[in-house]
């Protein structure tokens, strides 16, 4: 219900959709704290990656202070609760891997080495090349959500062919690239639990460097923990929450906190004086 009524407000300029143009007011100058493209006819913030691609080339760098200080600000207050909670194309997965299949694919090889792929994918896509690959007026070309990024496509990209029929006649190479990534995307999504947010999208590799140290945390009390193991079951990312309750692929999704037969699980927001009087009197 929350990821709905996240999608349907980050997703209200419904008037889009019937003038086939994208909306540019003042909210647009706002960034959204999950993945959703600019060019979506209802968009009314802007995708964090799209808009730091765009402005990492400028000398100036003043708008790309506001952008990581936004991811900043975000990422040590919540982590990844906006992979699981905050972000459209999360929502989507998690529709898609509710279509009926024979069977799913609940691990594959290497996948503790795959989950990487999405860090280089930062690095490199997102940072690396929109700084040296810029323009003449030195803005930085979006090399993430120009080549591979499937939200995109999926928000942007079909909906603005469809309603404008000048962007039918551009349609090329570049365009079936992205569809393909786009098919492959949904298929996987349909086998494998959000392949997209393990093992590819930047944005949630940025906000799981801040899972350990964020506000909001997931706690684990000892004593009522019987380390059963129905919680490592029950986690579709993969991860043993009674081990490590804030593993940088948690999403916060709750599965773990429904299942847990004693309540043993917990989570809000934490704070830092909070923790270390809680530390120092267990010492005691």
């Amino acid at each position: 219900m929350v990821q709905t009524i996240v999608t349907i407000v980050t997703n209200g300029y419904v008037k889009g959709f019937a003038t086939g143009k994208i909306y540019t007011g003042d909210l647009k100058k706002v960034c959204v704290p999950g993945l959703n493209c600019y060019s979506c006819p209802s968009a009314l913030g802007s995708c964090p990656i799209g808009s730091y691609q765009a402005v990492i080339g400028d000398r100036q760098f003043k708008f790309t202070f506001y952008i990581t200080g936004f991811l900043m600000v975000v990422g040590s207050t919540l982590g990844r609760l906006v992979c699981g909670w905050l972000c459209p194309f999360g929502l989507t997965q998690d529709l898609l891997y509710k279509v009926p299949f024979i069977k799913k694919i609940k691990r594959i090889r290497r996948d503790k080495y795959l989950r990487y792929f999405k860090y280089i994918i930062l690095l490199v896509f997102v940072l690396i090349l929109p700084l040296f690959v810029v323009d003449i007026i030195g803005q930085g070309s979006p090399v993430f959500c120009k080549w591979i990024c499937p939200v995109g496509t999926l928000e942007g990209g079909i909906p603005l062919v469809l309603l404008n029929d000048t962007f039918v006649e551009a349609i090329g190479f570049l365009y079936i690239w992205k569809i393909t990534i786009l098919v492959l995307t949904i298929v996987f999504s349909i086998l494998i639990y959000r392949p997209f947010c393990k093992y590819i999208c930047p944005l949630g590799a940025i906000y799981s460097i801040f899972n350990g140290i964020s506000l909001y945390k997931y706690k684990i009390d000892n004593s009522k923990c019987i380390k059963c193991g129905v919680c490592s079951k029950a986690c579709k990312m993969n991860i043993e929450p009674f081990k490590t309750p804030n593993h940088i692929e948690c999403i916060r999704c709750g599965d773990c906190k429904r299942v847990c037969p004693t309540a043993a699980i917990s989570s809000g927001i934490t704070m830092v004086n909070k923790e270390k009087k809680e530390h120092n009197s267990s010492e005691i």
